[in-house]
């Protein structure tokens, strides 16, 4: 196909509008969030500033991402050609619909009319690639994306019934499923980029068990957090999340190898997974009734776990994708560094001093964005320079 036959760059394929709106979405929602918080904004969203950041982190700027990447992998993954062109065009248009129905406020019915669809055209997208191949290894991947799409359905029927309580369940049932993806995702991709990167013989080789393990164990803790059985402290549960993180942990030390620490791209991604393993233990101990609240908890895995391996996935992924060499500048390892300063200013320093811990964690996530989507916004939005497709 030559290039006056395919679609703008920027609609080639899913990283590349989904990356750099969720990243223009992180960089500008935090910050607005705050402003909002200590009362400088004078408009409310629908359901309350509140509701409005507890949904849009995770269905706003998590789901771009988790969109962008899914349908870049689902093409490599089974050789059917991804969405591209209109179609793209017109998935992005339902994000962005979402986006704008819950920032203006709009009537609670016309909110969910208007953000429901986005998670589950993204389910038929990649559900169409991975059926037409019978790639059942990949079903799971699947799975986590339709039960996202419910998830996202009990916050809106919440936000209708004006049930925080239904809303709360549905958003940290969302954030404990894209632990799962994080999961499945991470438990490939980061060996095999640490192999890569350090030109090593081989990855870690892969335990089965482990893996499976760790995915229903994954699912089982979003369905508690869904029926709100997770949100009450439990003994058991305080075992389930120790075994968890304790898993997630064999992981880690097995990817470990010394050279990581001197290539940006490994080092940020294998840090990530780290605070993935702390959340899981932190709620273990906040089930167990030990020293941490189900807030700070919830951040560890929001801040370090979700936002660092997506800020270290896409800087990873765009340039591969887009035919760059391996090599970030420096300023992207300066982001590295400010997400992962993130995580302890909101979740330890905002309890001693609460405006300074958020406004300290707001700064250094919108900037780590911030500098993502600068350096990254001329590559995304440019042909590759080899002239390969994608």
């Amino acid at each position: 196909m030559s290039d006056t036959q395919l679609p703008p760059a920027l609609l080639r394929l899913g990283f590349r509008p989904f990356f750099l709106a969720g990243g223009l979405f992180a960089a500008l929602a935090v910050p607005i969030w705050l402003l909002a918080l200590f009362g400088h904004l004078d408009w409310q969203p629908s359901g309350g500033w509140l509701a409005w950041h507890r949904h849009e982190m995770l269905f706003g700027f998590g789901a771009a991402i988790i969109a962008g990447f899914l349908l870049t992998a689902v093409q490599n993954w089974t050789g059917v050609p991804g969405l591209r062109g209109t179609p793209l065009l017109i998935l992005v248009g339902l994000w962005l619909a979402g986006r704008i129905a819950w920032l203006l406020g709009l009537t609670p019915w016309l909110v969910l009319a208007l953000d429901v669809a986005f998670l589950p055209a993204l389910a038929v997208a990649i559900g169409s690639s991975l059926i037409k191949v019978r790639q059942t290894r990949n079903y799971p991947v699947l799975l986590v994306i339709t039960l996202l799409a419910l998830a996202n359905l009990l916050v809106l029927v919440g936000l209708v019934q004006q049930s925080d309580q239904l809303a709360r369940q549905g958003n940290l049932g969302a954030l404990w499923l894209i632990a799962a993806l994080i999961g499945v995702i991470g438990g490939r991709v980061i060996p095999f980029f640490t192999r890569n990167g350090l030109t090593l013989a081989a990855p870690a080789e892969a335990l089965p068990w482990l893996d499976n393990l760790l995915l229903a164990g994954s699912i089982i803790v979003a369905l508690l957090m869904f029926s709100g059985t997770a949100l009450a402290p439990s003994p058991w549960l305080a075992a389930l999340f120790t075994v968890m993180g304790l898993g997630h942990a064999l992981r880690l030390v097995r990817w470990h190898h010394v050279g990581i620490w001197k290539v940006p791209l490994l080092w940020s991604l294998h840090l990530a997974y780290g605070w993935l393993v702390l959340a899981y233990l932190a709620m273990a101990c906040w089930h167990a009734g030990w020293l941490i609240s189900f807030t700070q908890a919830t951040h560890l895995l929001a801040i370090g776990g979700m936002s660092g391996i997506i800020l270290a996935m896409i800087a990873r992924v765009s340039l591969g994708h887009t035919g760059r060499p391996l090599r970030t500048p420096f300023t992207m390892s300066v982001a590295f560094v400010l997400i992962n300063l993130a995580v302890p200013a909101r979740v330890w320093l905002s309890h001693v001093h609460l405006s300074a811990g958020l406004w300290l964690a707001a700064a250094a996530w919108s900037v780590a964005f911030g500098l993502f989507v600068w350096h990254y916004w001329p590559m995304l939005s440019r042909p590759r320079p080899d002239g390969g497709p994608g």
